[in-house]
């Protein structure tokens, strides 16, 4: 691959119709199309990589743009030079005075940085024909270090700890590897818990999940104290009924102690979704009591760490922990919110951070601070992302998966050439393919048939007013 060069790339606005079955409803996004911010990088060989940030509808035109302006810098640079220091590469797309002043590292800027540097991570893991996390993982303690983003958090971890941290774990990592191999990677699922559910598809959804062995799921609260209540101690009946569980899926609650688990091993987690000020969060919370939450997610604005704080404070006597990330939009709200021991869980996204380089910076603070990390996922490509960061998180940095568990939601991962999938134990089954890098490459027909606005789909929806059920069913149904 000597001398090959980045010559163009892509920009795709790609909108799946998820709203009108009610999938990604919570108390504060009442309306929800799945879309990815979609970018294919070429190169002057056979080498290409692709890329994403997810939104949910409106806005999508917006990181498309932003995600042109970032990706103009690149034509013309030297792939292997970028594949040799992937920590310069990533100061060189953060570090633009002009896009920093738009919001250093955060806002749109950020998660079109993520697009791109997605795309180069993709590009540079099918070029060593290793999946993502396989790549990472088969880096030295001194090759990962190289690769993080390390401006403004030596107050939190410096380089030094980051490879005594490594180096600890570097005896065990083919161990470990081979163990998730084998085992997979534990999931939860939030696809019972959306607010626009009735309840009888909660339920059917709840029960479809034990079959399958899942043992977390999770559910959106924070319209209506009375109905959270009443909808949670539904979802908590039904996990904690020995009869809806199968007995090979039953797991001893003394395993994931901490977890509020039930006597069948099954927990429950609320999500807030932001809608609350932090004196609200805390009076909510403690109504919610009675379900057992493992921990309530963003309970208020997720730049607030001091507010995160208070409200762990004030709900640990409850035995409610907090979690939040997912709308964290770089290291430095992170090493934050980790200082002030305001999370229980830390939830890390693949979007929405500037990419790769900076989540591994993250996985290294919650390491060193005894923090399990969690990672938000669903939506579209997100399941696909983040399998691999868990990983990377298990094998090569924290080495544990007893108190992790990674978010699943079944949707649209039928448009992917390498889809994730999960195993009978409920467990996420780990990408094995040499060819699929970061495993977030669409079928073509899938591109094209919910491209934004003159896609077939979205054709035929303008020219019927709202969509036909049965259009909206192409959304769940592989299209390639």
């Amino acid at each position: 691959m000597s001398g090959m060069k980045i010559t163009s790339f892509s920009v795709h606005d790609i909108r799946f119709p998820t709203n009108v079955t009610g999938d990604g409803t919570d108390a504060m996004n009442k309306e929800c199309d799945y879309s990815a911010a979609y970018i294919v990088i070429k190169t002057s060989g056979e080498l290409q990589g692709q890329g994403m940030t997810f939104t949910i509808g409106r806005g999508n035109e917006i990181c498309c743009f932003a995600i042109e302006q970032v990706a103009k810098r690149i034509v013309g640079m030297d792939v292997e030079t970028i594949f040799g220091d992937m920590g310069a590469f990533f100061e060189f797309l953060t570090m633009d005075p002009q896009h920093r002043w738009l919001g250093p590292e955060k806002g749109v800027i950020a998660l079109a940085t993520a697009a791109v540097s997605n795309a180069i991570w993709d590009m540079m893991a099918k070029s060593r024909k290793k999946p993502l996390w396989k790549l990472i993982c088969d880096f030295t303690p001194e090759e990962f270090v190289k690769c993080c983003a390390w401006k403004y958090i030596s107050d939190a971890i410096t380089k030094e700890e980051a490879l005594e941290l490594l180096r600890a774990k570097e005896s065990g990592k083919k161990a470990r590897e081979e163990e998730v191999i084998k085992r997979g990677y534990p999931a939860y699922t939030t696809s019972a818990g959306w607010l626009g559910y009735s309840d009888e598809k909660v339920k059917r959804l709840v029960l479809e999940g034990l079959a399958e062995g899942f043992n977390h799921f999770k559910l959106k609260v924070g319209a209506d104290p009375e109905d959270d209540l009443r909808r949670g101690l539904l979802i908590r009946s039904l996990i904690d009924d020995p009869a809806n569980r199968p007995k090979d899926k039953v797991i001893d609650p003394k395993t994931i102690a901490g977890k509020n688990a039930s006597a069948t091993g099954c927990v429950l987690m609320v999500d807030a979704n932001q809608v609350w000020d932090v004196p609200q969060a805390i009076e909510y919370m403690k109504k919610l009591e009675p379900i057992k939450p493992w921990f309530i997610e963003e309970p208020t604005a997720p730049d607030d760490c001091v507010g995160h704080a208070a409200i762990r404070k004030a709900l640990k006597p409850y035995g409610i922990g907090v979690a939040t990330g997912e709308h964290s939009h770089n290291r430095m709200n992170f090493k934050q919110l980790l200082q002030l021991d305001a999370i229980d869980v830390c939830q890390i996204d693949s979007c929405r951070t500037s990419g790769v380089n900076e989540i591994l910076t993250i996985l290294l603070m919650a390491a060193k601070f005894g923090v399990p990390v969690c990672p938000h996922s669903g939506g579209v490509g997100l399941c696909e992302y983040t399998i691999h960061l868990s990983l990377i998180d298990y094998i090569a940095v924290s080495g544990d998966m007893d108190r992790n568990v990674l978010e699943f939601v079944d949707h649209l991962h039928e448009n992917f050439l390498y889809p994730c999938s999960i195993n009978a134990d409920g467990r996420y089954n780990v990408p094995l393919n040499p060819n699929e890098g970061y495993s977030i490459e669409m079928y073509p027909k899938s591109m094209e048939e919910f491209a934004f606005p003159n896609g077939a789909y979205w054709v035929k929806a303008a020219r019927g007013g709202a969509a036909t059920e049965a259009q909206h069913r192409l959304a769940g149904q592989a299209v390639h």
